[in-house]
């Protein structure tokens, strides 16, 4: 008896998971964070600061040092990871990219206003539904959140498994 996800359009393969969807929307994040500031120069100087007596130059040479700018694939990635965030609600999208920030659950849950339990359920789905249709695949619109979860959990289960079968049925070289 066919199962429901082998009577729904067949997939060759499940190309990105999740997680590596997780992934690539962590590393968009970290490479805008490494973009140079965009703000008005306005009047500076850039004359270091002058030294007028001894004491006042013990830690003068301290320099906060940045990491270097990111290279243009990798603000290229950037820009196809920020794109994926418009496909999801307001507030799912919100919660992948404060946590694509590294921001912690219970700071995302107050900004938020949701339990830690939806939060995470929010984000889990927002993740599932960039994957799905990262795959090829529609979205159900008439469908609970979880179905979709479920379905791309099980189709990257499948795909592992027959990853590895195909792995051990090979001869050893």
């Amino acid at each position: 008896m066919a199962s429901a996800l082998d009577r729904r359009r067949p997939m060759a393969e499940f190309k990105l998971t999740p997680s590596e969807v997780e992934d690539r929307i962590t590393e968009a994040a970290d490479v805008l964070g490494r973009l140079p500031s965009t703000t008005i120069q306005g009047y500076v100087n850039t004359w270091p600061p002058m030294v007028r007596e001894y004491w006042e130059s013990y830690g003068v040479a301290e320099v906060k040092l940045r990491r270097p700018p990111p290279s243009a694939a990798a603000i290229t990635r950037m820009d196809q990871s920020l794109e994926w965030l418009r496909w999801l609600d307001p507030i799912d999208a919100q919660i992948v990219w404060h946590r694509a920030n590294n921001d912690r659950w219970k700071a995302i849950c107050g900004k938020v206003g949701l339990s830690r339990a939806t939060v995470h359920r929010h984000w889990m789905y927002a993740l599932c539904v960039i994957a799905w249709r990262l795959n090829g695949n529609k979205v159900p619109g008439k469908r609970a959140r979880g179905h979709l979860v479920e379905r791309v959990n099980a189709l990257r289960q499948k795909n592992e498994n027959e990853t590895f079968l195909a792995r051990t049925d090979s001869p050893a070289e």
